[in-house]
């Protein structure tokens, strides 16, 4: 079988190729699947990148996402023939993931392929889609509604998150006002539903004032550092923040006047070890909340060999959309 290789050398640096591997390589675990589909996500540029990022053990199978179909199980859950998907659960990372033709996982970390959904679509969405729907419920379920005043801001919206969010919440009904620092992806963004473009550099500056006007009825967050600081004092009251990444960095340079004086809420949005329950209400949000024709407006197509490269572009911010890799 095919697989990317990432591997570390006596001096510790680390290099990622495609080889043909045995079968038998795969790690134990109840539930093969034949993998069909995977993508790109940040970590999976820190996992395929120099030192490794989030790998602990080597030779190592990065992808933290896959679609395919089970090709033998030894849980009662999943029988061969079954199209299923995996996000999370540290595989990629810490356990093989699914940048090879087939993958061996606990069937504890598998969900079965909602109806009226494809795999390639599925990976279209992957775990950036997936952690945007939940951040999209999150809102929802802090009274978030379509009926708003103000627009719901979405920071970093041209990358993988930000993408499939705007295109859900614009389906929903809701205003959208996109945050990007690329201005020649604004076409893009309106083509998913943004109805207003904002320049990056605009909540880049920082202010001295820990409440300014109420901007935002509520926003999903890729950024993080300056800027969510920086959104936290524009949230109408009772507003709503979903902190889904950390692009500008892991530090919140914020008062807690916010939260005080405004009643804003500042949602943490984890992907990785979401209960099966909710994985499940996710995506079949997806399959309904989210406009296929969208979906596929934001596609880049790859193969296991464009791997490297673009595992170098994502940490850059240079990948635009959802990569589809074709396993």
């Amino acid at each position: 079988m095919k697989a990317l290789i990432v591997e570390k050398d006596d001096d510790g640096k680390t290099s990622a190729s495609v080889q043909q591997i045995e079968e038998d390589r795969l790690p134990e675990a109840e539930v093969t699947v034949k993998v069909e589909y995977s993508t790109v996500n940040y970590k999976d540029g820190l996992c395929i990148g120099p030192g490794g990022g989030l790998v602990r053990n080597y030779p190592h199978v990065p992808g933290i996402d896959f679609a395919g179909t089970v090709e033998a199980s030894s849980d009662d859950r999943y029988s061969a023939g079954d199209k299923v998907v995996l996000t999370g659960w540290r595989v990629g990372e810490a356990h093989w993931g699914g940048y090879a033709e087939k993958a061996r996982v606990k069937a504890d970390w598998l969900v079965p392929l909602p109806k009226g959904l494809t795999t390639r679509q599925a990976m279209a969405v992957g775990t950036a889609g997936f952690t945007a729907m939940l951040a999209v419920m999150a809102l929802q379920d802090h009274g978030l509604t379509p009926d708003a005043p103000e627009p719901v801001l979405v920071t970093g919206a041209s990358g993988g998150v930000g993408s499939v969010a705007t295109a859900i919440l614009a389906n929903l009904g809701y205003k959208v006002a996109a945050v990007t620092g690329r201005p020649d992806n604004a076409d893009y963004l309106k083509e998913l539903g943004a109805s207003q473009i904002i320049a990056r550099e605009e909540l880049n500056e920082t202010t001295k004032r820990p409440l300014e006007s109420e901007n935002w009825s509520g926003c999903i967050d890729a950024v993080g550092g300056a800027m969510l600081a920086r959104v936290l004092g524009q949230m109408r009251y009772g507003a709503s923040v979903a902190a889904v990444g950390l692009a500008g960095g892991p530090q919140l340079p914020a008062t807690v006047i916010p939260f005080l004086l405004r009643g804003v809420n500042l949602l943490g949005i984890d992907s990785v070890m979401q209960p099966y329950d909710n994985r499940l209400r996710a995506w079949q949000r997806i399959a309904t909340d989210l406009p296929m024709e969208k979906l596929e407006a934001m596609i880049q197509p790859a193969s296991l060999k464009d791997l490297p490269a673009l595992g170098a572009d994502i940490l850059k911010g240079q990948v635009k959309g959802r990569v589809v890799v074709e396993i």
